[in-house]
């Protein structure tokens, strides 16, 4: 887990390009205990993690390198309910603590209503519908796009 959360950005023995694996688990151990994250170690490989797990370490990873914006592009796609909840925990602590702007691109309008403060509509390649989901709901959502698939149809 420590080696794939610093990919790309290891930290090294100054001056000698040695990894200090030392520090790495030690911010390793950090930002996972951080983000709420269960694993078994940080010496896990990360192939044998849940796809849960794997998804909140490329999350953390994100966050930890100063990253401004995440997208997160279906992030839980091919996830079993219990990972699923574990990730819009996770993006839901992000939001609240303000470290950094999120995109969700979600099909599953419920999750979007749970983690987010609004709520864009793309059809045709543009946005054709854009609030707060203080202003939306569920149901809006759903009318739009059965219309608009309705009219798809009908004209094709």
């Amino acid at each position: 887990v420590y080696h794939n959360m610093f990919l790309n950005s290891e930290l090294t023995l100054k001056p000698f390009p040695l990894l200090n694996n030392r520090k790495m688990k030690e911010q390793t151990k950090q930002y996972i205990d951080d983000m709420g994250v269960n694993i078994p170690s940080i010496d896990t490989q990360v192939g044998q993690l849940s796809g849960g797990q794997r998804q909140a370490i490329a999350v953390a990873r994100s966050v930890y390198s100063d990253a401004k914006i995440l997208l997160l592009d279906e992030p839980l796609a091919a996830m079993g309910a219990k990972e699923g909840a574990m990730i819009l925990d996770l993006v839901q602590k992000l939001k609240n603590e303000g470290r950094v702007s999120i995109i969700l691109i979600a099909h599953n309008y419920s999750h979007v209503f749970e983690v987010c403060d609004r709520v864009n509509l793309l059809q045709h390649g543009r946005i054709s519908y854009d609030k707060p989901t203080s202003e939306s709901s569920v149901e809006e959502l759903t009318e739009m796009v059965v219309a608009e698939y309705r009219k798809a149809r009908t004209t094709s």
